[in-house]
């Protein structure tokens, strides 16, 4: 008798750690989908507060600079605003230790608007930089700026002469990969964006 109860009280202690391990199997993926969820977005938004501040900062420079180096901006010779701008966002992107793709102070023009765009060292689609010197919105009405930095309608208002700039960042998810532990397909943005807008004072 005392026998078969040990034998059974040792089958017992076999089953319940066979439990444990199942269980452990069980919740390991999504253990591991939290905590990489966790980190992942705590530093995607750790980046949009420092691409925010960046942009926030260079707007502001950019519109405190003189309009009139605009004059003949389909020259070669880029606006000193402008290149404030990228000065602005490459030291920042250095000074935080954030790669700043390799970007190089070679914007292209189109009206009002230069765009920077570098790849080197960063994941696809890499970083972009959008300086509208002459974004406008309705004095009253207007909706927030897009990454694109289009000027609104003014709707037959008064509109607001300022700059817009864009910053966006490609940033390579990693809560993706591990929720595919679990079978979830996830459709993350491949950059992160910040746009800010600044009236211009000259």
């Amino acid at each position: 008798m005392t026998r078969n109860l040990k034998s059974l009280w040792g089958v017992r202690t076999t089953d319940e750690r066979g439990a444990q391990i199942v269980e452990f199997a069980v919740a390991l993926p999504l253990l591991v989908v939290f905590v990489v969820g966790i980190f992942d977005f705590s530093n995607a938004f750790t980046l949009k507060q420092r691409l925010t501040n960046v942009a926030r900062d260079a707007a502001r420079a950019a519109a405190s600079d003189p309009g009139n180096d605009l004059l003949g901006s389909a020259t070669s010779t880029n606006p000193l605003s402008v290149m404030d701008v990228y000065y602005i966002i490459d030291n920042y992107l250095v000074a935080n230790n954030l790669t700043d793709c390799g970007i190089a102070p070679n914007p292209t023009p189109s009206g009002l608007t230069w765009t920077f765009t570098a790849s080197t060292g960063c994941p696809a689609p890499g970083l972009t930089i959008i300086v509208n010197r002459g974004y406008y919105y309705p004095m009253t009405g207007g909706t927030a700026p897009s990454p694109t930095c289009v000027s609104q309608a003014p709707g037959g208002q008064i509109a607001v002469l300022s700059t817009c700039v864009s910053v966006q960042y490609a940033y390579p998810w990693r809560f993706g990969r591990a929720a595919n532990l679990l079978g979830f397909g996830t459709m993350l943005p491949a950059t992160i964006s910040a746009v800010a807008v600044a009236a211009n004072e000259n």
